[in-house]
């Protein structure tokens, strides 16, 4: 087995603890049984628990990011946007990854490593919505008015939140997805708007922005 093919089953193998076990049982003892390797390879391809944990993470985040990355090329409004959302928050719990991501959220109080590791992978879905958003937000109502920065990282703490949130309040969550297609609506309304009054949108929601900037 190669070195590259070995790490990779130790990847999967933290990944699939972290979701059937949680993160109380993931240890290099469990991680190695469900890779089907030696529990030695674990720290001599990652020197810790904490290490091999935090490259699960990113490479989780980089697996499911590729995965979608075709279908956020093909979004071409920010209601698209948030329709896909839905769909996504949908499939990633079904595949457990929504379990993953509350496993790590919680081991990042007691594993420094995760932490940092979390956040980092988080940051590739963010960077992969904010390039959408720089691209429908173009010559719309909202350019100019919002900073697609700091929007997709809203968007990214809102699904966060959404996913973790199911777990206690199912119907709750799914209101607030249903919340969100109603904004849907709205700004696909906001795009069929004359170009008029879409100046007259946009200007509005400037100086909005400045005058709260100012005070």
């Amino acid at each position: 087995m190669s070195t590259d093919e070995t790490r990779r089953k130790l990847l999967d193998g933290a990944l699939r603890v972290l979701v059937e076990q949680g993160i109380a049982k993931t240890s290099a003892r469990s991680v190695a049984a469900a890779a089907g390797v030696n529990q030695g390879l674990v720290f001599y391809h990652f020197g810790s628990m904490d290490e091999l944990l935090a490259a699960a993470c990113r490479y989780g985040a980089e697996q499911r990011v590729a995965r979608y990355r075709e279908r956020l090329g093909a979004v071409g409004t920010l209601s698209e946007l948030l329709a896909l959302g839905r769909v996504l928050h949908e499939e990633e719990r079904e595949a457990g990854q929504v379990a993953v991501l509350g496993q790590l959220l919680a081991g990042a109080q007691t594993h420094p490593r995760l932490g940092p590791a979390t956040a980092a992978g988080l940051d590739l879905w963010i960077e992969e919505i904010e390039r959408v958003l720089r691209r429908v937000l173009a010559g719309g109502p909202l350019d100019g008015a919002v900073e697609p920065a700091g929007l997709a990282r809203t968007v990214a703490a809102s699904f966060v939140g959404m996913e973790l949130y199911e777990g206690v309040d199912p119907a709750g969550a799914n209101a607030a997805l249903d919340a969100l297609e109603q904004l849907a609506g709205l700004l696909a309304a906001l795009e069929e708007l004359s170009l008029v009054a879409r100046g007259a949108v946009r200007y509005t929601l400037r100086r909005k922005g400045r005058l709260s900037r100012e005070v």
